[in-house]
């Protein structure tokens, strides 16, 4: 499962940074733009605490 989660949160990491670039070069639109981060933000926010959780010893 914390595989998964980090896997998840890495891609969301992705979707937050790649779009913007997208944008400034030109290939998507700002509309694109808005939903690739609304999209990476939610799944960040719903995957790195999983990921970020410390096991119990």
């Amino acid at each position: 499962m914390k595989m998964l989660m980090s896997v998840l949160a890495i891609i969301a990491l992705g979707l937050t940074i790649v779009p913007s670039i997208l944008v400034f070069n030109g290939t998507i639109e700002l509309d694109l733009h808005k939903k690739l981060m609304t999209a990476g933000t939610f799944l960040w926010f719903v995957a790195a605490p999983i990921w970020f959780r410390k096991e119990k010893v």
